[in-house]
């Protein structure tokens, strides 16, 4: 015969264990959904070592392949669709591979982007390098030369076959025949010479020098490995 006080007593016992089980998850959902105090703010990098070490830290995540995509939703649209203010500069070469807003893992109103073919400069593209720090007080400039580079290898044949390529590309081969010259004709080491000597040039601009001088810029060459996604430091 079925105690039916046992089994009453029983029931209420498990409900009792049940609802304190559902208490516990419900208080650790709720404690881990809530924000920590000590979240740092997503604030835009104001100095140039600020900026720089974001950089860092997004070819970080780009490297180990827990990229996290910032700024790319339509709340950030919405928020720099009137103004935007980029924490740097990065001018680099055309290539494919290299694209900036993927390599430092960033997003939407983050960087300002000039590129040429070997990060080959001119008036004209001095002047879109100098916009940010000049226009917005943009704190960092980089010069990003990359690995295996298709105009600097084509610039270094022409200049060794004394043949000069068609069209414009002849002028991309002048621009870099100071750094053929001086790195022996050695590729790698040519995109290296030329990076560096790119930054050079561009500390010495009008706009650029006294924002140097004052600490409020800084100008850093650097060179993207396209086999390992690693951006290091050379100048």
């Amino acid at each position: 015969m079925i105690n039916r006080r046992a089994l009453l007593r029983a029931g209420v016992v498990a409900g009792g264990l049940l609802a304190g089980v559902t208490s516990l998850g419900t208080a650790a959902f709720a404690h881990v959904a809530e924000p920590s105090d000590d979240t740092p703010p997503d604030r835009r990098p104001s100095t140039p070592d600020e900026a720089w070490a974001a950089l860092r830290e997004g070819n970080r995540r780009w490297v180990d392949g827990t990229t996290t995509h910032p700024h790319q939703d339509a709340a950030r649209r919405k928020e720099v669709a009137q103004k935007q203010d980029p924490f740097a500069v990065v001018f680099s070469c055309i290539d494919s591979r290299v694209a900036p807003e993927l390599v430092f893992d960033t997003g939407l109103g983050d960087l300002f982007v000039v590129r040429t073919a070997g990060q080959t400069i001119d008036p004209l593209v001095t002047g879109a390098a100098e916009y940010g720090p000049a226009e917005l007080g943009t704190p960092l400039v980089v010069v990003l030369g990359h690995q295996r580079c298709g105009a600097v290898t084509a610039a270094a044949e022409s200049l060794h076959q004394h043949k000069k390529l068609p069209g414009e590309l002849s002028t991309i081969a002048s621009s870099l025949r100071s750094a053929y010259t001086r790195s022996g004709g050695d590729v790698d080491k040519m995109i290296r010479v030329n990076t560096v000597d790119v930054v050079s040039r561009l500390k010495k601009d009008k706009l650029f020098a006294p924002r140097i001088a004052k600490g409020k810029l800084k100008v850093v060459g650097a060179y993207y490995s396209i086999d390992t996604g690693e951006v290091t430091r050379l100048v």
